[in-house]
């Protein structure tokens, strides 16, 4: 993943990409999800979503976590390839195309150089096990305790591991997306490398722009198309423990019908908004369930309450919320720049009460949008998962429900039951 319930960047789905083989790879596994943004309190930096650390919670730092390195190696072989087929499957099938006025290869040739390479990462990572495997390079001890007590509690629910529960700590990749000027749409998203520069990043948003569109650059909490995943090292515990969780949600969907779906709308095969925002939603309740249990049988004794976002007496949620409306509103009577000049009024609003948004646009907001849980969405997704959550008698129930649909017609039926 939303902002208001988590600290991290949101999930997102990632464009088709070249056509080449490795390029599919990247694709499908695209859409398996990223995390959740946060809205930062006054202190923090929402522009490139970095957490609050406190000083019982200090940042974790990179390595691989798991203690099995053999499994860990024949459990991503074995997703990589279940996923890649599934994508060389759906590659056979018509993709939808997107408005003629619009060139998605003019997009790539933009972010070309700054692309993130998949398969680069994993036979980067994979180089790595033979090492760990004889002792000679060691992990985080506090990296294989978080996954120890998560997969303990995952285990406790009920619901299958699979894929097995992995991830690994460093800096996730950057996302590029844009959206219309005239309207609010998630028109096309490139990922990008892990360690882009700021004044990279402008340049990027200047050329998106000079296609005639509302563009934006964000860095991602957390990277579930990698096998581990990949999870932000600036975040504080209970952040952590909940990024990782919804990586493995993500992977855990695609290799189910919902999370299938999302696969085909990340490869430009079958576009259904819906769906991807129900993969992104549940992805974000299931972590927020789970992270909670992990987080108060180890952590919370340890004089380590989290911290209470409801303190500040600026309700971010409500501005937020309020300055979608009226963005939609004048997007909708063609006021356009209008309505780009409000939300850089709105930004700067946001900025002085500490919450410092870099860059407030049509692309924020079409980002943003896909978390049925966020201020910024407008999607009654987050309600009626959240209702079918209430009815479902486990977590593991509602899980195995939810993943089970293959529509946002078929939640709405099932809530009518």
């Amino acid at each position: 993943m939303a902002i208001s319930a988590s600290t991290y960047s949101h999930s997102v789905l990632l464009h088709p990409g070249r056509g080449q083989y490795p390029s599919l790879l990247l694709r499908a596994t695209g859409g398996l999800g990223q995390g959740s943004p946060l809205h930062w309190p006054p202190g923090g930096d929402h522009s490139y979503n970095r957490p609050r650390t406190t000083a019982c919670h200090q940042a974790i730092g990179p390595g691989a976590v798991g203690t099995d390195m053999w499994n860990t190696m024949k459990s991503r072989i074995a997703f990589l390839a279940c996923v890649a087929a599934l994508a060389g499957l759906a590659s056979f099938c018509p993709a939808n195309t997107p408005p003629a006025a619009y060139s998605h290869h003019r997009l790539e040739q933009i972010a070309g150089p700054y692309r993130f390479s998949l398969i680069s990462w994993e036979l980067r990572t994979l180089a790595s096990v033979p090492a760990k495997m004889m002792g000679k390079e060691t992990g985080n001890s506090l990296q294989s305790e978080l996954q120890s007590r998560i997969k303990a509690v995952l285990k406790e629910t009920g619901i299958n591991e699979s894929p097995p529960f992995s991830f690994r700590l460093e800096s996730p990749p950057h996302l590029l997306i844009v959206s219309p000027r005239d309207r609010i749409a998630y028109l096309d998203r490139v990922v990008l490398c892990q360690d882009i520069s700021l004044e990279q990043t402008e340049e990027l948003e200047a050329q998106a722009g000079g296609l005639g569109l509302s563009s934006l650059v964000v860095e991602l909490g957390g990277f579930g198309a990698t096998y581990p995943a990949i999870v932000g090292t600036r975040y504080n515990l209970a952040d952590t423990i909940e990024v990782a969780i919804e990586e493995w949600a993500h992977q855990y969907l695609a290799l189910r019908p919902l999370g299938f779906l999302y696969l085909l709308d990340s490869i430009g095969v079958r576009r259904d908004l819906e769906i991807v925002i129900m993969n992104e939603t549940l992805a974000g309740i299931v972590s927020r369930e789970i992270g909670d249990r992990v987080y108060s049988r180890y952590y919370e004794a340890q004089g380590g309450a989290k911290t209470d976002r409801s303190a500040s007496t600026f309700d971010f949620d409500a501005g937020m919320r309020q300055t979608r409306r009226a963005v939609d509103q004048l997007l909708g009577d063609g006021r356009v720049e209008e309505a780009e000049r409000y939300m850089e009024e709105r930004r700067q609003v946001f900025v002085a009460h500490g919450y410092h948004i870099r860059k407030l646009n049509q692309a924020y907001f079409a980002f943003h949008g896909i978390y049925g849980d966020d201020p910024a969405s407008v999607s009654p997704a987050a309600r009626d998962l959240e209702q079918l959550r209430a009815k479902s008698p486990s977590l593991k129930h509602f899980m195995e429900k939810a993943a089970a649909m293959k529509s946002y017609n078929e939640l709405t039926r099932s809530l009518a039951k």
